[in-house]
This record gives C-alpha cells, sequence and structure tokens, in this order.
C-alpha cells in the first residue's frame, strides 16, 4: 500500500495545534477548525471521563485517548495525575488484564511468541520507533495478585511505559511495551475462544531461559544501551540473577517495590521512635516482592550501623506454612533461606497470629495477596505494643490488601504509621483529616529508568536501587514531613522523579558503570536543571511543534521555495 506522503503520528491530530502546523503534518481538515486552549480540551476529556460508570470503561477511554492523541493523553493524565493514575494502572489493570483478549481493539505493544525463537531479532524489526529506550517486559504468568493470565497481561507493561512517560517524562516514541506469549498454564484462557494467545502449555523454566537469551540479546543489539524491566514473572530471580550484570536490566517486582517500601520505612522508623536495632519485622508474604523488599531493609539496617547478620535477624517471614524456619521439615525455595530462622527452639508457628504473638512485631508488612489477613485483633495488639506501629499492607489490588486504611487506623486508636500498595481513600478520624500513605512503585521505578537512561549506565547496580529509595525519603517537603507523611504528595511525582533520577546517576558514576561524560562535575544545581531539560513535557509540545514549524517556513522563504505545502 502506497502513499502519497507519510500517515500523521498520533500526536498530530492535537486540537492545540495551529493551523500551520496542521498544515505541515497533512491534518489541516481532518480535525475540526478551531485552535483550542489546553485547558478546553482538557475539561472536554474530564466531562467524557467522568460519564463513564465503571473504571474498566474509564480505562478504555484513556486507551483509545492515548492512541489516538498521545499528547493529549499525557497532559490530561500529569495534570490530574491523583485521580487518573488508579485508571491507568493498578488497581484498575488488573481488570483490564483480565478482560485484554475480550476487549482487545488496537495493537499495543509487541508480541514475540515462543514459535519466534531464532528470529526473535526479525520481529524486533517491526516495531515503528526507531529510538527505544526503554522496554517493560513481561511473560504474563504472574500479573499482580491474579496469577497466570498468559497475554492478556500486556496491560502491565503498557501501563507500566504510560507511568514512566507520565511521571518521568521519557519519550513516548522512546518505550517498548513487550510481551512474551509462552504459553499458559491456565486452562480456562487456553479454552477460552476470545483468549488471544497461543492455546499451548507453558513452556519450562529451561525452555523460557534460553528465549531470554535470544531476546537480551536481540534487544541489545538493535537498541544497544535499552534498559529493561522485567515484570511479573512467576519466578523472577532466574533471569535477573543470570542477566543483572550483564545488561542494563532490573525487575521492579524485587527491586523496585523494594525501594519505595524502603522509602517509607525510613520515614516511618525515624517517626516511630525504635531505633533500627530494636526494630523487629513480621512479613506476611515470602515470594520474591517480600524477600526483594526484607533485604532492601537489611541494607538500610546495615547502613545504620547493624552487621548484616543482626539486621537479618530482625526479620521474620510467613508463608502458606507459617513462620519460615530451617527446620520446618519442607524443602525451601533459594530466595527463602536467607531469611529462614533457627532460633525457634524447634516449634513451628503455623499461623500469622502464632508469629505476631510471638514476636510482638514493631513492622507488620503484607505482599501476600490475602485480604484482610491483618484481622483487627492483630492491629489492636499492634497499638498495644507500639506507641506508632508501623503497618505496611502492601497486596495489590485493594480487594487484595491485608487491611484497610481505616481498619489500621481505628484499631491503633489513630496512631498507625501506615502505607498501603493500592489507593485507599482519606478519612476523618478524630477530629483530624488523615491522608493514607501509598507505597506505590511509581515514586521510584520512573526515576530508576530516568536516572538510568541519562547517565548511560551498562548495568544497573544494587547501589543505584538503594539510591532510589534514600533520594525518595529526601523528596519530601517541609510541609510532608510535618505533617507525619511517609511519602510525598503524588502529584509532586515528577519533582520527584528528578530527585530518584539524581540519585540514581550519582550512584551510577560512583560505581563506575556511568557512560555520560558532560555530567560527571556537574553541581546538583546544574544536574537538577539538566535533568529536566532532558524531560519530555506535554504541556509544552504544542508550542514547540508551532516554533519548529514557523523556522522552517522562515527557511523556505529565505530559500524561495515554491510550491509549499504551508
Amino acid at each position: 500500500m502506497s502513499a502519497a506522503h507519510p500517515p500523521p503520528a498520533t500526536g498530530d491530530y492535537d486540537t492545540s495545534n495551529s493551523i500551520a502546523v496542521r498544515k505541515y503534518n497533512h491534518t489541516y481538515g481532518l480535525i475540526p477548525p478551531a485552535v483550542e486552549p489546553l485547558d478546553t480540551q482538557a475539561t472536554r476529556c474530564l466531562k467524557q471521563l467522568h460519564r463513564k460508570s465503571e473504571d474498566i470503561e474509564k480505562y478504555l477511554y484513556l486507551s483509545g485517548l492515548r492512541n489516538t492523541n498521545v499528547h493529549l493523553f499525557y497532559r490530561l493524565v500529569t495534570q490530574n495525575l491523583k485521580a487518573t493514575a488508579p485508571l491507568i494502572y493498578t488497581p484498575t489493570v488488573g481488570q483490564a488484564c483480565e478482560e485484554w483478549s475480550q476487549n482487545y481493539v488496537q495493537p499495543e505493544g509487541l508480541y514475540l511468541s515462543y514459535s519466534d525463537r531464532g528470529h526473535i531479532a526479525s520481529v524486533l524489526q517491526n516495531w515503528p520507533q526507531t529510538n527505544v529506550e526503554i522496554t517493560v517486559v513481561t511473560d504474563g504468568s504472574r500479573i499482580l495478585g491474579l496469577g497466570d493470565l498468559g497475554i492478556n497481561g500486556m496491560g502491565i507493561p503498557v501501563g507500566k511505559l504510560a507511568l514512566y512517560i507520565a511521571c518521568a517524562g521519557i519519550q513516548p516514541e522512546a518505550t517498548l511495551p513487550l510481551m512474551l506469549d509462552l504459553g499458559t498454564g491456565n486452562k480456562s484462557l487456553r479454552d477460552d475462544p476470545l483468549y488471544m494467545g497461543s492455546r499451548r502449555e507453558k513452556v519450562s523454566a529451561e525452555e523460557e531461559m534460553e528465549f531470554m537469551e535470544e531476546l537480551m540479546v536481540a534487544l541489545t543489539t538493535k537498541w544497544p544501551g535499552i534498559v529493561i524491566q522485567f515484570e511479573d514473572f512467576k519466578n523472577p530471580f532466574p533471569a535477573l540473577e543470570k542477566f543483572g550484570g550483564k545488561y542494563t536490566c532490573f525487575n521492579d517486582d524485587i527491586q523496585g517495590t523494594g525501594a519505595v517500601v524502603l522509602g517509607g520505612i525510613v520515614s516511618a522508623v525515624k517517626q516511630s521512635g525504635i531505633p533500627v536495632k530494636d526494630q523487629r519485622a513480621v512479613f506476611l508474604g515470602a515470594g520474591s516482592a517480600g524477600v526483594g523488599v526484607a533485604k532492601q531493609i537489611v541494607e538500610y539496617f546495615v547502613r545504620e550501623g547493624l552487621t548484616e547478620d543482626e539486621a537479618r535477624r530482625c526479620f521474620w517471614l510467613v508463608d502458606t506454612k507459617g513462620l519460615v524456619t530451617n527446620d520446618r521439615g519442607d524443602k525451601l525455595a533459594d530466595h527463602k533461606v536467607y531469611f529462614s530462622r533457627d532460633d525457634n527452639d524447634g516449634v513451628q508457628y503455623k499461623s500469622l497470629e502464632e508469629v505476631v504473638d510471638h514476636v510482638k512485631p514493631t513492622i507488620l508488612m503484607g505482599l501476600s495477596t490475602i485480604g484482610g489477613a491483618f484481622t483487627p485483633e492483630m492491629l489492636t495488639k499492634m497499638g498495644q505494643w507500639n506507641d506508632r506501629p508501623i503497618i505496611f499492607p502492601l497486596s495489590n489490588p485493594s480487594a487484595n490488601s491485608e487491611c484497610t486504611f481505616e481498619d489500621a487506623l481505628k484499631y491503633t486508636n489513630g496512631r498507625a504509621l501506615f502505607a498501603s500498595g493500592s489507593p485507599f481513600q482519606s478519612i476523618d478520624y478524630d477530629g483530624k483529616h488523615q491522608t493514607p500513605g501509598q507505597g506505590n512503585n511509581m515514586y521510584v521505578f520512573p526515576g530508576i529508568g530516568l536516572g538510568t537512561i541519562l547517565s548511560k549506565a551498562t548495568t544497573i547496580t544494587q547501589s543505584m536501587i538503594y539510591a532510589s529509595a534514600t533520594s525518595l525519603s529526601r523528596s519530601l517537603n517541609p510541609s510532608e514531613v510535618s505533617s507525619g507523611a511517609l511519602y510525598p504528595e503524588i502529584g509532586r511525582i515528577r519533582d520527584v522523579s528528578i530527585v530518584v533520577a539524581m540519585g540514581v546517576i550519582r550512584a551510577a558514576q560512583e560505581a563506575g558503570v556511568d557512560r555520560e561524560q558532560t555530567i560527571k562535575d556537574m553541581s546538583d544545581e546544574e544536574l537538577e536543571a539538566w535533568v529536566r531539560s532532558k524531560m519530555y513535557d506535554p504541556l509544552k509540545v504544542t508550542e514547540q511543534a508551532a516554533k519548529e514549524v514557523h523556522g522552517l517556513m522562515n527557511i523556505a522563504s529565505k530559500g524561495g521555495a515554491g510550491g509549499s505545502h504551508l
């Protein structure tokens, strides 16, 4: 199929574009004639959004907007992040993934099937963007707390990268949502006539790793320096261990979750008044996310003066069989061994309630996806044992949260230092308007990505991940600190991402893995201005397009060119 000129990009249909820009983009006449102010566009979009009664309808509306008018979408999101983030990512993205095949309308992202092994590189050639700087990759085998959703998990890379763009200003055209279609163990999906993935059993771990090896080579050959973020793999450790030191990659479930929780824990520990050496943390959930979070906090405790063994012994992990111990009688997964207890004197604590009564924790952390697991009795005891109990129910989506914000306040008499994984509404308690902290990974992963891209880091070191957490804890402004907040106000996320990115860049420089030489000697003030200048700003796109077209018109007029379509 031929065309007289390349088809316009989605951003070219923006009704804020001037007449000159429309003519240059060949969209003049294809959109209504009015040149609209940005606030008029936003008003229309918000009215359309508010007419949708269900969150999934709002998700689909916003997806359509992103695919037809990318700059307008990001203007709407960045200016209304608190309202739109739960719609484009958690918790709504969970339902969007479950219904991905039945709601499918248009292509979003790139799908690589197991049948593509041997020629993955050739499939990558079909991606239309030439300069990809970051990709989010999943195999759909463990989507949020929803299990194996196969290719329906594509909503995760799509949503995650939307947040990279909105929160950290990564260029939209520099992102690649990537789904690995390696089969699914979910029989109901394989039997679903509308399911759009391969109807085969999930490949073996060995076959998947072989496929991943080819993928990593293909990605980095086509786009040298690309940042690769792994997401929602059922067993994320093998890929991270195999590729972490060789490629510029990280796993947000392990490292990003650990960093954002650590950022909140640093603030909470300070507010609790209990020194690090006396903290006792019970974790419900000993999977990849739980262990990743605990290891990040261990590093913080060590940096605060504890030995590694002393820090490790501050943690009690609970899985489906109870407290993780050396003598429990089952073979522990490799990642659990580090925190396995040897001081239980042969007693096996088989429930969370038993472990909590035994430990009397200062920190109660949930990464179990078991809604309501932190019972009123448990929360009451946390309030009795601690002046400021630290309670972090981090499971997504909201229905899987181990407790609600209201219950945490109610049963600790308003004294809980609270952060959740999914959003909860602010409430009035004891005459005060209380706003819950949300340990959302979007506080750190956008800044990790941005800092890694801008520093041109060859790998993502643990020191860079740790720097993202400590930078997050430093990003609270004076009013947030005085109010007792554990995390910054979400509306400041772009400023927070700059702070996080700067911390990541400095850590990359200290580790010697950076390749961007021009910023090595910059002061913090100079680096901040430089980072800000590199960020995509959807509010400035219209103005920039007008200036570019005006400049081209001037060049054409000075050169006496004829027949211009302007």
